[in-house]
């Protein structure tokens, strides 16, 4: 049994990537940011959201410990952040300033890895900060990457669709040729693996563009070389696989589709025991929690949801009375509608959400429903009998903050620049026939990038040229929002 029991709406681009500590659950977004969440009651913390990537970011990662949090983005950085402050520990840059798709940690932590679109991966002695090396591994972009669960080897994948197998040495010990048709898009191993004798044995998990999630058998004999086996091809979304990620205990295998599915399977048998469908758009990401029995999924449409899996005999004393406040708001129906669409029950739903739970009693007397909401300003508030200053500001800027939320949710996706997914105010066609803000891509040549944001080629040129029929088409959309 699979049941919904939070969805975070918190983001405003599309989410690319969750990651599960023992205690907490990350997200970041093509908005530049991660939030940070209690793994318990998937409150916001405090010092949630974390910036300091200048452009949007594609992966995050905790350490096994859960005392370091890392994440990628399209500026070619790697960022550290302590989970206990939100704070930045440590920002390291790719030598050759490419943009960066995926990072991982070893299970020791003693080494960081990151995929980029220039098909080089870069390798830091995560305890010192330093680069070991930075090596070329493919012709086509680097998207995904995963250390093996015994910290000596590990994958990448492309956008061509091989997966390779590297010691930490990146000297290659195995080539898949077409994994993946069109293309790998994720990569993960099971926590465990086997010996037997002078064989040791792995579990590795891949998706693609190619609509399926495979399950390989990773092998090797004492002094032979590695082989990877085929063991299962699922085909139960009928969409690219976006995103795949094992359960702790090895048994489970999730993926995320543009079908905008999650399918759970039982990754021994290969067979499919569920099928979630609660995102409106592309599922980008998944995760599973390491101690708890949840899942975490992340969409383009801008929303996190957060499932409870089985029936929780793991979980916590705590974290079980803390679900039980969770529960209360497990059918949410405000989440999938605009605000002005909204009952009186959903702005009640959301008050608690945002911790204003003293104000529905007043909100229900005055039957204050979703088109009341976004119209409520100081002296409405004052009129209700919202008699605190500090009460009434908090109600207004919560207000202000879901109206700024929903208020771009419409937007075209052309009308956004690929770079930093914002509504663009002065497009220029570029030299691989792209639209991009203009500040954006000429920041982006400056930085010593002179390939294709989009197709990571070489462009012939950096001449700009105005999108002049493009910038009119954004100025008669926003005048009719």
């Amino acid at each position: 049994m699979v049941s919904l029991i939070h969805t975070l709406r918190h983001h405003t681009d599309e989410v690319s990537c969750c990651a599960f500590s023992p205690a907490l659950l990350a997200t970041c977004s093509g908005d530049k940011t991660l939030r940070l969440y209690d793994a318990a009651d998937f409150s916001e913390l405090p010092f949630s959201p974390l910036t300091g990537h200048g452009y949007g970011v594609h992966c995050c990662c905790f350490s096994s410990c859960g005392r370091h949090l890392l994440s990628c983005s399209t500026d070619g950085c790697i960022m550290v952040w302590s989970p206990e402050t939100g704070e930045v520990a440590a920002e390291l840059q790719h030598p050759g300033r490419s943009p960066l798709r995926v990072c991982a940690l070893a299970p020791d932590s003693s080494l960081l890895l990151a995929g980029a679109c220039d098909g080089t991966v870069a390798l830091w002695d995560f305890t010192s900060k330093s680069l070991l090396r930075c090596s070329a591994v493919s012709e086509a972009s680097v998207v995904a990457c995963c250390f093996s669960p015994c910290g000596q080897m590990f994958v990448t994948g492309c956008t061509h669709g091989d997966l390779k197998i590297w010691d930490v040495d990146v000297s290659l010990l195995h080539r898949e040729k077409d994994a993946h048709d069109l293309g790998v898009t994720c990569c993960s191993f099971a926590p465990q693996f086997k010996v037997d004798g002078c064989c040791v044995e792995f579990r590795l998990a891949s998706c693609g563009q190619d609509s399926q999630l495979k399950i390989w058998i990773v092998s090797q004999r004492e002094g032979a070389a590695y082989v990877m086996t085929l063991l299962h091809a699922l085909t139960a979304q009928s969409a690219p696989v976006l995103s795949c990620a094992y359960s702790s205990d090895g048994d489970l295998v999730v993926s995320g589709s543009v079908d905008k599915s999650v399918a759970i399977y039982d990754a021994n048998l290969g067979t499919l025991l569920h099928t979630l469908k609660q995102h409106d758009r592309y599922v980008t990401a998944v995760a599973v929690s390491p101690t708890s029995p949840w899942i975490a999924t992340g969409s383009m449409d801008r929303s996190v949801n957060v499932w409870r899996i089985g029936d929780g005999d793991g979980i916590t004393a705590a974290a079980e009375s803390k679900q039980t406040v969770c529960q209360g708001k497990k059918l949410p129906g405000h989440s999938r509608l605009l605000p002005p669409d909204w009952s009186e029950e959903d702005v009640q739903s959301w008050l608690s959400e945002e911790g204003l739970e003293e104000l529905v009693s007043i909100f229900k007397a005055n039957n204050i429903d979703g088109p009341e909401l976004i119209q409520l300003n100081k002296e409405t508030a004052a009129e209700m009998g919202i008699e605190s200053v500090g009460l009434r500001g908090r109600l207004l800027r919560k207000v202000d903050a879901l109206k700024a939320e929903h208020s771009g949710s419409g937007a075209p996706d052309e009308f956004l620049c690929p770079i930093t997914r914002e509504l663009m105010k002065d497009p220029v066609i570029a030299a691989d026939g792209y639209s991009y803000e203009r500040e954006s891509i000429e920041s982006w040549i400056r930085g010593k990038n002179k390939t294709s944001p989009m197709t990571n080629l070489l462009l012939q040129t950096t001449l700009l040229t105005p999108n002049r029929s493009l910038k009119m088409a954004i100025t008669r959309w926003k005048s009719s929002q």
